[in-house]
Order: C-alpha cells, then structure tokens, then sequence
C-alpha cells in the first residue's frame, strides 16, 4: 500500500486549472489504487509562513539544544517535513507565474528543504558535500500555462523557470523520478487549450494505469 501526498499551490479556486487536474490525477488514482492513502495539502488558500532568522537557527541547531522559542519557529516545517517523508507519491498543482512557480510553493520548498532531516551536509567532504536524503518516491507535478512553447527547444524555452527549478530543488532532496504533465494555452483558449486539455487527460490516465 502506498500514501500519496496531493499538494494545491494555486491562489484561485474553481477556476484553476492546475487544481482542476490534481483533483482528476488524484481521483483516479484512487479508482485504480483503492488500499493506497492520500494525504492533501492546500498551500495555496492556506499558505505556510515563509522563514525567518530564528528559523534558520532552529535548522541549524541541534533538536536537543533548541530553547522553546527555536522550537516554536521549526514546528510548521517539522510538520511539513513528517508529512512528505511519510508519503510514497507526491501530486502538485503548479500555475506559471511570472515563468517561475507561486510564492506559496517556494515558501513551502523553503519549509522541507532541511539540513539533516531532507539532506545532510558534510563539509569535509568539499567535492560533494551534499547527500540527498529523500529516496524512493515518485513525484507527478502538473502545471497549468497561459500560453505555449515552454519545452526544450521551443520559442520560449529560455523564458521557463518553472520545470528546471522544480526538478533541481526536488532532486537535491533525492526526489528524482519526477513526471511533468502540462495544460496550456489557459488564456488563449481556443483549440490549442482544447488540444492540450486533452493531451494532459491521457496522460494522466496512461500515468496512473501504468
């Protein structure tokens, strides 16, 4: 049995497009997988606090040496930490904005991206002083676009900050097995988000079959 943590990113409601597909991915999931368990996370319309100077303390500090107020500033991110660890699978809905991903997700990347809890650091180790620590999950990322021509050698290849950023900061966890699905052409409209909605459909269906 496996537990997949579903993660909304998106400030809208209804008319997100992103949250539309996770839901649909999730749905059939668990058509397809009934014994698995789903953990769902809304970062979105409840975002996680962004870090702070006491924070970064916490991180850094033993978990036994932590005062109460060191405590206090680390509790979300353990919370956010137990919570991805404990899952197998991980669906994230992720608008483009601005060519890059919502405040709200970078906030909650800062949150689990931990010293000695989601990647250690060894400094004597100067050729590689990074060992991911997050091994043997499957994560399905599904973007929602405004326009088109994002991929490699597309007209706006160079403008995506959305996929390379996703898959660095996830990878240097360990989280490597990484699968875009992409809806584009929301504000266009038309049949090229006709065409991409379907696209996104099938292989949504082909993913969770496999």
């Amino acid at each position: 049995m496996a537990h997949l943590l579903h993660i909304d990113s998106s400030p809208r409601d209804e008319r997100s497009r992103s949250r539309r597909f996770t839901r649909e991915f999730v749905e059939a999931w668990k058509r397809t997988h009934p014994a698995n368990t789903v953990t769902y996370r809304d970062i979105g319309r409840n975002p996680v606090p962004h870090i702070t100077e006491s924070w970064i303390a916490a991180a850094y500090t033993p978990p036994t040496q932590r005062t109460l107020d060191l405590q206090d500033a680390i509790h979300i991110s353990d919370q956010l930490v137990d919570e991805l660890l404990a899952a197998d699978i991980y669906v994230i809905g992720v608008p483009m904005y601005n060519y890059s991903i919502p405040s709200m997700l970078k906030a909650y990347i800062d949150q689990i991206v931990r010293i000695g809890r989601t990647f250690e650091f060894t400094p004597e180790n100067a050729e590689n002083p990074y060992k991911p620590l997050v091994l043997g999950k499957q994560m399905f990322i599904i973007t929602a676009r405004g326009a088109s021509g994002y991929g490699t050698g597309k007209r706006y290849e160079m403008l995506n900050y959305q996929d390379p950023y996703l898959r660095t900061v996830f990878g240097f966890i360990g989280i490597t097995d990484v699968t875009f699905v992409h809806v584009e052409n929301d504000e266009l409209g038309g049949t090229g988000l006709a065409e991409s909605i379907a696209h996104a459909r099938t292989q949504i269906a082909q993913l969770v079959g496999r």
